[in-house]
């Protein structure tokens, strides 16, 4: 594992971000950490054991949720349901009873046996983007897709192997998007009120460092946050792609990471087990945790929550 540069770990006022061990887990595919500043509540989620879970801020009340099938990815709604991107398509869940409530609204790929939905994020005016992902990790056969208030859908990118890193500028108008097996990572133009994307370009350079981008988040002056899956760190890059700050973890698989916390002061990041040896996994004890990271002296942007309406409101 790549040792980070101290100084690219530490803050503004120089001090060194606190990683702290919030809930031991240990999941198999953590993924989609989500606070809902309503709630004060953090969701994550054991995607391969399909699984949803909520916990408080410092992690004292953990409670979990058993899904029908593989959860890609959730995000806020309005109405305190999560938009969820599961195995086999979109979906409303809702976790106001103790078994959790299912509400389909459709499959984007239903010819594809060999897909299923993956990362996803609520965009500022509302709207769901989720990408899916080749089960094997061998093919270019998923797509992006743009899921509106009216739940309709489009596909908006295809040719993808694993669709990750999907976030977008404070002001809505960029769209982050990592093709993550191919080590790829694109910005794009988004036209915020008819949700097209336009004038794709190289964002990260990937080479550079170790790991690859797989969930990630951007704070409030821009900056995009992303999990550098088997790098064993989050990386900070500028707008412009360029690496700010490497935030070093006690794991080689971290996953996804999002701000949230009373202040929206806290990086929640989770991790993952399931491509690790026994070997590995006795050598990181805290593989499959989720973390909370403070003392970055930076802050993030509350979640975006999907809005049932019109398609161009």
């Amino acid at each position: 594992m790549e040792v980070a540069n101290t100084d690219r770990n530490r803050s503004a006022s120089g001090e060194a971000p606190d990683v702290t061990c919030l809930w031991r887990g240990p999941t198999t595919l953590g993924e989609c950490p989500l606070w809902d500043d309503r709630l004060q509540r953090l969701f994550w989620i054991d995607s391969l054991e399909q699984r949803i879970w909520r916990d408080k801020a410092g992690g004292s009340q953990a409670q979990s949720w058993k899904l029908p099938t593989i959860v890609g990815s959730i995000g806020l709604c309005e109405d305190q349901r999560l938009i969820a991107g599961l195995a086999d398509g979109f979906a409303f869940v809702d976790l106001s009873l103790p078994d959790a409530k299912i509400e389909w609204i459709g499959d984007p790929e239903p010819d594809l046996a060999d897909t299923r939905l993956n990362d996803g994020k609520v965009d500022r005016q509302g709207r769901f983007w989720c990408g899916s992902m080749n089960r094997n990790f061998a093919t270019a056969n998923a797509s992006l897709y743009r899921l509106d208030r009216d739940l309709t859908w489009d596909c908006v990118e295809d040719g993808i192997t694993v669709s990750n890193g999907i976030a977008f500028s404070p002001d809505g108008r960029r769209m982050f998007f990592s093709n993550s097996r191919l080590d790829q990572s694109f910005q794009y133009d988004l036209d915020i009120q008819t949700g097209e994307i336009s004038n794709r370009r190289d964002f990260v350079d990937t080479g550079a460092y170790d790991g690859r981008i797989d969930g990630a988040t951007v704070d409030k002056d821009g900056n995009y946050w992303g999990a550098l899956f088997q790098g064993g760190a989050v990386g900070c890059f500028s707008p412009d792609g360029q690496m700010l700050r490497k935030i070093q973890l006690p794991v080689s698989c971290p996953t996804m990471c999002s701000f949230g916390g009373p202040e929206m002061e806290t990086l929640y990041v989770t991790s993952a087990t399931f491509s690790m040896s026994d070997e590995e996994m006795a050598q990181e004890p805290e593989a499959g945790a989720l973390f909370a990271v403070n003392g970055l002296g930076v802050t993030g942007i509350p979640e975006s929550r999907f809005r049932v309406g019109t398609k161009a409101e």
